[in-house]
């Protein structure tokens, strides 16, 4: 929190740089949460992506002393009660009319949608371990306590998660996830 409080000032200042850091790091946990409520891909990267423009274009009229984190989250809250509310959420791509691209063409998005899709593959339990892990840096023994389970169950149930994510993703995806996993 501290250290997006700095990236904050620097936006404010406008370092772009720092904007791109701080999009890297929520970008992907925003589209999740999005993903829950609307179920059109398209729709969402707009909306997630929107939430950065927001907060670039109104830095220097917006005060943040708090948490960034949780002031673009609000933004997507609202973008998204804006969205449905205009019915966007109608509209779906079809999945045939995209081609497949080779894994060096994929972009990081479509490596993230293919690490959510293997995700949510893994059995309930096991999902929600790997996502308080990855998504909110909870430590194991906070996994423990907050689903009343033993720390060596949680790192069981890791294990799997991983094991399982490596066998369904190619290296690029799975580094993503570990790169989430460090960057949280």
């Amino acid at each position: 929190m501290e250290e997006d409080l700095k990236l904050w000032k620097k936006i404010r200042d406008g370092d772009t740089q720092a904007l791109k850091v701080l999009h890297d790091r929520y970008y992907y946990q925003m589209y999740l949460f999005s993903k829950k409520i609307c179920h059109n891909p398209s729709i969402l990267d707009e909306v997630v992506s929107d939430c950065f423009i927001k907060l670039w274009t109104k830095r220097n009229d917006l005060t943040i002393d708090r948490s960034v984190k949780a002031y673009l989250f609000q933004i997507l809250r609202n973008g998204l009660i804006d969205t449905l509310r205009r019915k966007e959420h109608n509209f779906y791509l079809e999945e045939n009319t995209i081609p497949d691209l080779p894994d060096d063409e994929r972009s990081e998005l479509d490596r993230y949608a293919l690490l959510y899709k293997a995700m949510e593959k893994l059995p309930g339990r096991r999902r929600r371990i790997l996502e308080l892990a990855v998504y909110e840096s909870y430590s194991y023994a906070q996994i423990a306590e907050k689903l009343q389970i033993t720390v060596n169950t949680v790192k069981t149930q890791m294990g799997r998660a991983y094991r399982f994510l490596k066998q369904e993703l190619d290296p690029k995806s799975i580094n993503l996830l570990f790169m989430l996993h460090l960057k949280i």
